[in-house]
């Protein structure tokens, strides 16, 4: 199996700004360049934050009278500490980050954590949009067949708007969860639905043998 990762399908040209960059110059920036966000750093590329357009909104709708936009800067509308992902995450997984923590786009960073890219929903979600019969022969042939060694009819796969349904049975008791995650972690996979039933329960705990001279 293969996984896309954040690395392959981030943009590594990145719109950035430093916190002291000024607020209408972020403001200048997203526009000229049609985003709704950017990482800002230090001088050493380093991500502290983030500032998206919601950002600029809510800073304009709570500052007070004495702070005209003129006076405010990257550094005080961004939101910190940013949420960042590594090139070698796997798409699924930042995918999941990203709507966990309700954010349209994550600062890829390196091993010291300066900035290498950024990763936008839309990047995401490119890697999502496979055919549900691609999704059902990966299943079927990278997994059962190929990882867990069953025969292709010992399961059936069916895939609908990229929810797969496992039905059959497994050999094992144990290869049903297997089985699960390793599908959930398929890209373009985006629910899984087990009804595997099983042959051997070699899940269940064994049989106590009573002490010598008790029943």
């Amino acid at each position: 199996m293969t996984a896309h990762t954040v690395g392959e399908v981030m943009t590594r040209d990145v719109v950035q700004a430093h916190p002291a960059t000024p607020f209408k110059k972020v403001v200048r920036l997203l526009d000229h360049h049609r985003i709704s966000g950017l990482p800002v750093v230090d001088a050493d590329d380093k991500v502290l934050g983030v500032v998206s357009g919601s950002d600029l909104v809510r800073a304009q709708a709570h500052r007070d009278g004495c702070a005209p936009p003129s006076a405010l800067t990257a550094g005080d509308v961004m939101s910190s500490p940013a949420i960042t992902v590594h090139p070698e995450q796997t798409v699924a997984d930042a995918a999941r980050l990203m709507e966990r923590r309700g954010v349209e786009r994550l600062p890829v960073v390196d091993e010291a954590d300066r900035l290498i890219g950024i990763a936008t929903r839309r990047d995401l979600l490119r890697v999502f949009l496979r055919a549900d019969d691609d999704i059902r022969r990966q299943v079927t042939g990278d997994i059962v067949v190929g990882a867990l060694d069953l025969p292709s009819e010992a399961v059936l796969v069916s895939v609908r708007d990229g929810v797969v349904t496992l039905s059959g049975r497994v050999e094992r008791r144990s290869q049903a969860p297997e089985l699960v995650y390793a599908v959930w972690r398929l890209e373009g996979v985006v629910g899984v639905v087990n009804r595997l039933g099983f042959r051997t329960d070699d899940c269940a705990a064994p049989a106590r043998l009573a002490p010598a001279g008790k029943p």
